[in-house]
This record gives C-alpha cells, structure tokens and sequence, in this order.
C-alpha cells in the first residue's frame, strides 16, 4: 500500500523561516509587515516608502515580564520629495498598521530619506506578427540604409502593428 505524498507547502510558509534571524535584527518578529507594506498602506505610499526597522523600547529590570509592550517605532524609508507628505500623513500610516496586527504596536514613525528599492515591472513579451503584417512592416522599410535607424523602426513598426491586432 502506497503512503500518500504531503502536499506541497507554498513557497510563502518557509519565508519566515528562513529570514526570521535577519528581521529579528532588526525589529521585525516576522516578515508580514515587509510583504504586506502595500496592503497596509495603500500602493501610492508603498511606492515611496519602504519600512527598514521596528525599535522597541527596552524594559527596565523591574517591568513586569506579562506586561504588553509599549508602542514601537516604525522607522521608514522615504524617498526625499515625498517626505513632507509622509510626514503629514504619519497618524494615518500608525493607525493602518495598528489595525493591521489588531493592537497598539506603534507609536510613532522615524523617517529616513533615501531611495526606496522597487521591484522591476516585467515587459511584455513582444507579440508576433503575422505574414501579412510582417510583410507590411518590411516594405515600410526597404527603403531605410541605415541600419541602427532600420532596427529601430522596425521594433516601432512591431509595436504599432501587434497592438492594432491585439484590439
């Protein structure tokens, strides 16, 4: 009798696992905070912002161990232009990440200008042309010697004519 196989695990379950000693150093108890920026704060903030670190206070030798920590900072990268305006809209950026964990973790945000790293958009596969088309394209520039000028037009050429067939 066959055992059966385990499910596959997505790829998301090891995440933490495997980053949890880099975050830790920073703040971080789990990744969820870096990956659902966007989700948190909306895409027009997470794309010129970046949170770097969680600095929680350090409790004295006499706190109470099961005590619920004080609010953190939450320091964020913020990209120079747009710093202003974050700065204004820090209460709103608190509470979106407060209700986000379901509690009062942070009680105020650090900002940090500099560059905020993003991800590379994926270009479209360029879409094939057909015979006829193809044709088309090619007559349009037989009469071009040059050839980086040929080249050019004919990527343009490709554009044009594919997005007309695509609609």
């Amino acid at each position: 009798m066959r055992q059966p196989r385990p499910r596959p695990r997505p790829l998301a379950d090891f995440l933490d696992i495997c980053l949890s000693p880099s975050l830790a150093a920073q703040g971080f108890a789990t990744s969820d905070i870096i990956v659902a920026w966007p989700d948190i704060v909306g895409e027009r903030l997470a794309a010129f912002t970046q949170p770097l670190k969680i600095e929680w206070k350090r409790k004295g030798p006499h706190a109470d161990p099961d005590a619920r920590p004080e609010p953190a900072t939450l320091v964020i990268r913020v990209e120079g232009a747009f710093a202003l305006e974050m700065q204004h809209l820090a209460p709103i950026v608190i509470e979106r990440v407060n209700v986000y964990y379901g509690w009062r973790c942070i009680g105020k945000l650090l900002l940090k200008q500099g560059s905020v790293r993003r991800p590379e958009k994926k270009r479209p596969a360029p879409r094939v042309l057909g015979d006829a088309d193809r044709r088309r394209v090619d007559a349009a520039l037989a009469p071009i010697e040059e050839e980086p000028l040929k080249a050019a037009l004919d990527r343009l050429g490709q554009a044009v004519v594919g997005s007309r067939t695509k609609a």
